[in-house]
């Protein structure tokens, strides 16, 4: 279960929108041609790919910024890249994803591009076009002036090394020490086995071999790993230490405590990119002020999505959240929600492929009736929405003497239900207003009425969305519970 679930929802929903996210780092052009697999070539004992079609994405830091973009956050991306014509591609693609490209441009070094050729879902091969070393000394201080410019209103920084340059002693002691003055959390995805080039960074991410190599210890040594991963956060400087641990999870680390985040049981296709989505996900939590704790819990369900895709693809808000569906539907609180917060869910589940649906009514003393109705509703779709009149409204409908159940007891039994997935409470005497502004793929109306005279249905029409009636429990209704009780 993730720790803070409620505020995770909230700042997952409403408040990394309002992110301001810093990459820098060395930044790279995936290319990828997709093919099929017919036959071995009469040249060499290789297979023939017979290419369909190829598509480019952002690699290495650029990854990261894109993982944050499709999470929400607002983002700005430094890097190297040449004069070429793969930098116009890699520009033009994060632009094309709301990302601020900032890039340092050299003749003499092309823009990092690796191109991978694959069979069906196999990849065959990967051909990387890339010149490695320092650049010129200008070259650096271009890329600590441009970064340290952004600086300033940044809610995070991440500093994204894949050894191929762009990441020195000399920039990591300029970058961090300056965003920690301004109080500005700072996350390392190290490549160096010399982790002193960021002392200092809240956070350090490596992966295990990577933490085994800079402990000079044996990979299969876990235990000695993290005793060495203990000291190192007192030696360096750091708040804690997070390593992901492949199938074993994500660890966290702080001198005498440990903490291990169990992964998430998925089926496996490309494992590509999963460290940037953590990386990506771990500076969201700590920007919104959220445990480290909840970070590595959040980060592993976001990294069990990624790699269950092919390619380098980012994580989406709305996958994180279908994700923590099962453990939102445990905690009714987290369904109850206000009209914004139930137009924003709402788009997500669209967003997902899931079909909406609509009911309402003042369900006040829940019984058999309405379970009936709610579960024959759920039936028509994947997500239902209960929307409820409020205790003045049900006032207005039904005397002075109702409603028996308060709004707010009414909606968290309500949510609590299994089939229900959404409560919203809607002070209007009739729902219209609410469903314009969901647009559910079906209104569910109980009762004998006449489809065309449920109100909404006029609406529901206009954006193609269906009503159903669907017939009630004879002999059951708030009315006479409340007689019953009285004796009459």
């Amino acid at each position: 279960m993730i720790e803070q679930l409620h505020r995770v929802i909230r700042e997952i929903e409403h408040k990394w929108n309002s992110k301001h996210l810093l990459v820098v780092g060395d930044v790279m052009l995936d290319k990828y041609i997709w093919g099929e697999v017919g036959r071995i070539s009469p040249e060499a004992p290789v297979p023939v790919v017979r290419g369909m079609h190829q598509n480019d994405k952002p690699g290495g830091a650029a990854n990261v910024a894109m993982n944050l973009a499709h999470l929400g956050a607002q983002t700005t991306v430094v890097g190297f890249t040449g004069n070429d014509e793969n930098e116009k591609l890699l520009s033009a693609c994060l632009r094309s994803n709301g990302i601020a490209p900032h890039f340092v441009a050299s003749a003499e070094f092309p823009t990092i591009t690796k191109t991978r050729i694959l069979g069906g879902q196999q990849q065959m091969l990967r051909l990387d076009f890339e010149r490695l070393g320092a650049r010129g000394q200008a070259a650096y201080d271009q890329l600590i002036k441009e970064t340290l410019a952004l600086l300033p209103g940044c809610d995070a920084l991440v500093i994204s090394d894949y050894a191929k340059g762009a990441i020195t002693s000399e920039v990591c002691g300029a970058l961090i020490p300056a965003a920690r003055e301004l109080d500005i959390p700072v996350l390392v995805d190290p490549k160096s086995a010399d982790f002193t080039h960021y002392r200092g960074a809240t956070t350090l991410c490596p992966n295990l071999s990577e933490l085994a190599r800079a402990a000079r210890l044996d990979p299969g040594d876990l235990d000695g790993i993290l005793a060495a991963a203990e000291g190192m956060v007192s030696a360096l400087d750091l708040e804690f230490l997070t390593a992901t641990l492949s199938e074993k999870g994500i660890a966290l680390v702080r001198p005498g405590k440990r903490y291990i985040a169990p992964a998430q049981a998925r089926q496996v296709f490309d494992v590509s990119g999963a460290g940037d989505t953590v990386m990506a996900v771990l500076a969201l939590c700590l920007s919104s002020g959220l445990q480290p704790e909840t970070a590595v819990q959040l980060a592993n369900v976001a990294a069990g999505i990624v790699v269950g895709k092919v390619g380098t693809v980012p994580v989406e808000k709305h996958e994180l959240l279908a994700a923590l569906s099962p453990q939102i539907a445990l905690n009714a609180e987290n369904q109850v929600l206000t009209r914004a917060e139930l137009v924003e869910r709402v788009a997500l589940w669209k967003a997902n492929g899931e079909r909406v649906v609509f009911t309402n009514g003042c369900f006040d003393l829940l019984h058999i009736g309405h379970i009936t109705l709610l579960e024959q509703a759920r039936r028509c779709g994947d997500k239902l929405i209960v929307a409820i009149n409020s205790d003045a409204s049900v006032s207005g409908l039904k005397g002075p003497n109702r409603p028996i159940v308060s709004e707010r007891e009414r909606a968290r039994v309500l949510a609590a239900l299994a089939a229900v997935d959404a409560v919203v409470i809607f002070d209007e005497s009739t729902p219209l207003d609410l469903i314009v502004a969901v647009q559910p793929n079906v209104l569910v109306k109980g009762g004998d009425y006449n489809a065309e005279a449920v109100v909404g249905a006029r609406e529901m029409q206009s954006w193609g969305g269906e009503v159903r009636i669907v017939p009630l429990v004879e002999g059951f209704s708030t009315t006479r519970l409340i007689e019953k009780g009285a004796g009459k």
